[in-house]
């Protein structure tokens, strides 16, 4: 070997900064499996408590990309610009804002993942959807860029291996929450799509992976330094996860609701957040017109019609877009009524979406199935005013038990008061 990996654990656990052959050397060897899993859960355990600088970040998440293929794009003649998500619990932005965009002259190669713990995965709602495949080689995956403008699927084997490796090793590690690797990680899979800019939507708040604002803008802040070090034009988007996002939480609850904003009659902070996250975009591709733009795609079905072509595309039905009953949505429904009159003051984002999970909606682990047709439709949010017996919230689930024992919990996800509250603004800034 070229350098002695305990004397590289050493040196990141005594505090010392990593040169990039150093870091190139790590995650090469760990891919080939000739450094082992007991001597990298040292070496990401150092990473945690002494961190790493923007250079040493952008190294790591250079070597983690280059482990591995890395698209081509270069004959594609229109902007190629994606948008990536923190993760937050009714967050279905991907699914509105992906055919949106590409219906504005935007190529978009969005390379997803799957939903673990309480936030959601874009690929288990467009999974939701019959016969949608998101497991597309990258010679498909490309031809279908060419084609229509759009792709969405999963990581693929080739695409930053490295990461993938370590990512597992993180999550049993306790190390997942480290500003340096999510950074890396996150960059190296969507730095490997050939970009020509990237959207990054970051949450914060008690739904949302980073709980406070200032952690959710430094790790902003350090994914806009890789974007800037390796010539991607990077923006980022911070939204409020304090609230779950739109009316309704689960697989295939939150297609419909995605297909009802592409025909116009999308909730407010979902088209607020779409249109946000849109607008940057189209900025990053130099194409003009802004949220006039989009709102006329969407008023011309323009929009949906670029949806439909995906769903075609990766052998979904497109006829889930009039026929709702052809998505796996739970039958049986149980209401949760308010206990008093007053105002919602706190709703508790991450305990909501620990219920999906409870209710088969989500996942603890990679592997786990999940039941597609169960969720919530959420009747009440901060700021809104409730009487005694007014519905609080509906839970979808054809698991009698698992409902009834959902249904016991949700007195604790919503906080009351005789007094008024006040909403809070869904978008606190955007970062270039």
């Amino acid at each position: 070997m070229k350098y002695n990996p305990v004397a590289l654990i050493r040196k990141k656990r005594d505090g010392k900064k990593f040169q990039a052959d150093e870091i190139q050397f790590l995650v090469g060897e760990y891919a080939s499996k000739r450094i082992p899993d007991y001597q990298m859960s040292a070496l990401l355990m150092a990473v945690y408590f002494r961190g790493m600088d923007d250079a040493e970040t952008g190294q790591l998440m250079h070597a983690m990309m280059r482990s591995g293929e890395t698209l081509d794009l270069s004959r594609i003649d229109c902007p190629v610009i994606d948008k990536h998500s923190t993760g937050g619990v009714g967050d279905k932005i991907s699914l509105i804002l992906a055919p949106l965009v590409a219906s504005c002259g935007v190529c978009v190669p969005m390379i997803s993942g799957r939903g673990l713990g309480h936030t959601g995965g874009t690929l288990d709602k467009l999974g939701s959807i019959p016969g949608f495949r998101t497991d597309l080689d990258v010679r498909r995956f490309i031809k279908q860029l060419k084609k229509i403008n759009i792709a969405m699927c999963g990581q693929t084997r080739t695409i930053a291996p490295a990461d993938k490796r370590l990512y597992a090793l993180r999550d049993v590690t306790a190390t997942v929450d480290s500003i340096p690797l999510i950074a890396a990680s996150i960059m190296s899979k969507k730095l490997a799509e050939d970009l020509d800019g990237l959207v990054l939507d970051v949450k914060f708040g008690n739904g949302a992976f980073m709980k406070e604002y200032s952690k959710a803008k430094e790790l902003a802040r350090a994914m806009i330094q890789i974007g800037k070090r390796f010539g991607v034009r990077v923006a980022a988007v911070m939204t409020d996860m304090n609230n779950p996002l739109g009316t309704y939480v689960g697989n295939s609850l939150e297609v419909m609701e995605s297909i009802e904003a592409l025909q116009g009659r999308g909730s407010a902070d979902v088209m607020e957040v779409t249109y946000a996250l849109g607008t940057a975009m189209l900025r990053l591709g130099t194409i003009k017109g802004g949220q006039r733009l989009l709102r006329k795609k969407i008023a011309t079905g323009e929009a949906l019609q670029v949806f439909a072509q995906l769903v075609r595309a990766q052998n979904g039905d497109p006829r889930v877009i009039d026929d709702y009953s052809l998505l796996p949505i739970a039958r049986k429904r149980y209401s949760v009524v308010s206990p008093s009159r007053g105002y919602i003051h706190n709703v508790d984002t991450y305990l909501l979406g620990m219920l999906l999970v409870e209710l088969g909606g989500g996942r603890m682990k990679k592997g786990d199935s999940i039941d597609p047709s169960c969720g919530f439709k959420i009747h009440k949010k901060i700021g809104d005013r409730i009487k005694k017996g007014e519905c609080l919230i509906e839970i979808f689930g054809d698991n009698k038990t698992w409902a009834q024992r959902v249904k016991r919990c949700m007195p604790d996800v919503f906080l009351i008061k005789t007094s008024p509250s006040r909403k809070k603004p869904l978008i606190r800034e955007i970062l270039t």
